[in-house]
């Protein structure tokens, strides 16, 4: 009998599903960062990219075990992964999975765009993806697309707002900028007693890898919530630039201009305040007025599900969704190493 495989390969996490042809999820797996640039080299794996191979080899083992079948059973597989930028970077992961035999057929695409087809009915449109960083992803009804990649290191996710805010910090403490309730949040977090405690935590040559910086994003969203001048301009400032990419997205497939589906997914946007999507929507429709923003109806990985069954040729209809939905794994497989959903 066969079967599809959809893999969501990220910086935190990477999350395998295997479903029959009829839409039924009958194994799960989850490795740790699929990143083929970021994945922690160990003993074992030398370098970011062969790390992240086994982080992914370990996921899609795990769904193949729990669906008690074996890799020469799957008819299509789909990639979806950070650090799928450059030619080379597909061409690598195409080869890593054709070798491990994950697929008679192999897709592999950006992580932006799985995302499109969670969110959007008919996968078209612009995907803005703020987790730990971001990616913009776009695909037109004709079927062109784009995705972001390294053309957005300028507007990132939760470990850039974390900086950002822990520059303000700095800089209110020397008096160069006013002060912000940032400060306190922060040393409170840390259980420290003064901002130069703080620098030191993140700076210091021995301690400063132990530390999450995006540990610091929901203290940001939260001043910014509350009305401090500096978080909210650091978020909105954020968010406007992440609108701007998402008018190049969709600029790059020819669809500015036109009622496209705009789809925010990622940690960050699980946070109460509205402040950055608001900022994101405000900015696309300075030349989109007709966008129709929207929230991921399931996790991006689903959404990878689904283009795994239509390469199979299998039609993502009401029929198939009453069989997939019961069957989707519960919350813990997808939870980052932050929960804003919770704040």
């Amino acid at each position: 009998m066969p079967y599809v495989l959809g893999v969501d390969g990220g910086n935190t996490k990477t999350v395998a599903l295997i479903a029959s042809l009829d839409g039924t999820i009958l194994g799960a797996g989850r490795g740790g960062c699929g990143d083929i640039y970021n994945a922690p080299a160990g003993t074992l794996w030398p370098d970011s990219a062969s790390a992240a191979i086994a982080n992914i080899e370990y996921a899609v083992n795990a769904a193949l075990d729990a669906a008690g079948i074996k890799a020469a059973d799957l008819v299509t597989s789909v990639f979806n992964m950070a650090g799928a930028d450059w030619p080379e970077d597909f061409v690598y992961l195409q080869t890593a999975m054709e070798e491990r035999g994950f697929g008679r057929t192999i897709y592999v695409q950006n992580d932006a765009m799985g995302v499109l087809h969670a969110g959007s009915s008919d996968d078209t449109g612009v995907s803005v993806v703020c987790g730990t960083g971001a990616a913009t992803g776009a695909r037109a009804p004709d079927g062109r697309t784009w995705h972001s990649s390294f053309w957005q290191d300028q507007a990132q996710g939760s470990s850039l707002l974390a900086q950002r805010a822990l520059d303000a910090v700095y800089r209110s403490e020397l008096g160069i900028d006013p002060p912000t309730t940032l400060t306190m949040r922060f040393l409170n977090f840390y259980k420290l007693q003064t901002v130069e405690e703080l620098l030191h935590l993140f700076t210091n040559r021995l301690q400063r890898h132990q530390h999450r910086i995006d540990q610091l994003t929901p203290l940001l969203l939260d001043a910014a919530q509350a009305g401090d001048s500096a978080a909210t301009h650091i978020v909105q400032e954020n968010g406007a630039m992440l609108g701007k990419y998402a008018l190049a997205a969709a600029r790059k497939v020819g669809i500015e201009g036109t009622a496209f589906t705009l789809v925010l997914a990622g940690g960050v946007f699980r946070h109460p305040s509205q402040l950055l999507p608001d900022a994101i929507i405000e900015t696309v429709r300075t030349t989109s007025p007709a966008v129709r923003p929207a929230r991921c109806r399931f996790e991006p990985i689903i959404g990878v599900l689904f283009s795994a069954l239509e390469a199979a040729r299998v039609a993502v209809d009401d029929a198939l969704l009453e069989r997939l939905m019961p069957t989707i794994p519960g919350p813990a497989l997808f939870k980052t190493a932050l929960d804003y959903s919770n704040l």
